[in-house]
């Protein structure tokens, strides 16, 4: 008969995404974190065939949180600005968090589309959202949520790795100028302006 486990899957998983949160995904491993949980790391193998398997899994619970702060959009309008608000919240909150969904290296990415596809159901109502409230296609909206979400992870990154701070009043002004910007070079018809780069003389 296999031991019986001293800590459930979920406790497991929990204390692990702490452990993370407070002391980055370096700090995952089976000694630090049977420490972290006052055991020796038995229980951790018994519950997890391996330490990637637990490391899988956290990522999921770190995702699940950033999906809590994404959903507080859904309450608010307009929706698009606070999705952004609420990722750079996650960021200042949660830089750890923030550092592990979003700042590690994907080598399977290989455009934006790639990334959009893991952003998940948020993502894609923003781009509807856009497109009833601001008149656009497919193309233009998704063309104005890239440029807007792209500013918007640099301002997290910036945040989350203590580069820089901004007072909320500074990161709500410049998200709504960033948007503005965009939404009306594509409405003069000048968006492809932003993907030119212009020729040396």
């Amino acid at each position: 008969m296999p031991p019986k486990a001293k800590y459930t899957r979920k406790e497991i998983i929990d204390a692990a995404l702490e452990l993370v949160a407070n002391r980055g995904i370096e700090a995952l491993t089976a000694r630090d974190l049977g420490a972290y949980l006052e055991t020796s790391t038995r229980p951790i193998f018994t519950a997890f065939r391996s330490m990637e398997e637990l490391d899988g899994e956290v990522r999921k619970a770190a995702m699940e949180r950033f999906d809590e702060y994404a959903e507080r959009a859904k309450e608010y309008t307009p929706i698009f600005k606070q999705v952004g608000l609420q990722m750079i919240l996650f960021a200042a909150e949660q830089p750890k968090l923030f550092q592990l969904l979003f700042m590690n290296e994907n080598a399977e990415a290989k455009s934006f589309e790639d990334v959009f596809e893991t952003l998940g159901e948020t993502a894609s109502l923003c781009v509807v959202v856009i497109k009833r409230e601001y008149g656009l296609d497919q193309e233009h909206a998704m063309m104005l949520f890239k440029h807007c979400w792209i500013y918007t992870f640099g301002v997290g990154v910036m945040i989350a790795t203590k580069a820089c701070s901004f007072t909320p009043e500074d990161i709500s002004d410049m998200l709504s100028r960033e948007f503005v910007a965009m939404l009306t070079l594509i409405k003069m018809g000048r968006a492809d302006d932003c993907m030119t780069v212009p020729e040396k003389k």
